[in-house]
């Protein structure tokens, strides 16, 4: 069975679409989505109309849950954007995702660990960085039905990486489809960047003896989403990101 794992959308609809129209020429017999799904300054509506109509499985990210949990009055800029281009049958939609899916048998889904959609899975912050995490807090944050698992597919850092947890789970996340970089204030205050503009995706192969993986990174129209968040008033850095994969201090 192949699957294709797409996660971190963060409404940019035109990534979506090409990455769909790409997945069409890899024989995936699946496609499942790991959250956050809308919030961000693109097509929140039309992300959400595009995964429905596609049938696509999806789990509930932070972003997902937050535009229904929090005052949109205090909502940072992506979720507002969020909350007011869609329909309050669609934010119910999101809310109600469930946390874990099961695409496969042995493969186990999450946005971020197994038990929380705000932890990251294999990366820890150091010096306002992602970088990879020692296997002790690694398999903590796996948890009991993380390490029961053959795969786990996770989201949530918009960081691609792949890790093969020595007595438990081959541990993939794809990177993020929409947004190839982000700076967080809060605490931990991090920032992430991709380095380049593409949408990222992976495939997922749990038909031979050992899981296969590839790692898709795919051109698309980044210019226009770039647009779109300046339509928006993202400020610079949203859509500068979209163009580079970069935050502008970096570039």
């Amino acid at each position: 069975m192949r699957i294709a794992v797409i996660t971190d959308i963060h409404g940019n609809a035109v990534a979506l679409e090409t990455a769909l129209a790409d997945i069409a020429t890899r024989g995936a017999d699946a496609t499942i989505c790991l959250g956050d799904i809308a919030s961000g300054a693109g097509w929140p509506a039309e992300t959400v109309e595009r995964l429905q109509a596609a049938g696509i499985p999806c789990i509930r990210g932070n972003h997902d849950r937050w535009i229904s949990e929090h005052d949109p009055a205090k909502m940072g800029m992506q979720d507002r954007i969020a909350y007011e281009g869609l329909t309050a049958s669609q934010r119910d939609w999101l809310m109600e995702l469930p946390a874990t899916l099961e695409p496969a048998p042995g493969v186990l889904a999450v946005h971020g660990t197994p038990s929380s959609d705000v932890q990251n899975l294999i990366e820890e912050v150091v010096a306002e960085r992602l970088r990879p995490a020692p296997m002790a807090v690694l398999r903590e944050r796996l948890g009991e039905q993380g390490m029961a698992a053959r795969v786990v597919l996770c989201g949530h850092s918009h960081r691609t990486g792949m890790v093969q947890v020595p007595g438990g789970p081959l541990v993939v996340n794809p990177g993020s489809l929409g947004l190839p970089g982000f700076r967080i204030s809060r605490e931990p205050a991090h920032r992430q960047e991709a380095g380049t503009p593409h949408a990222r995706y992976a495939m997922l192969d749990v038909a031979g003896a050992e899981p296969a993986v590839e790692m898709i990174a795919i051109a698309y129209d980044w210019d226009r989403a770039a647009r779109r968040a300046e339509e928006h008033g993202a400020g610079a850095a949203w859509p500068h990101v979209i163009r580079t994969g970069l935050l502008p201090e970096s570039a």
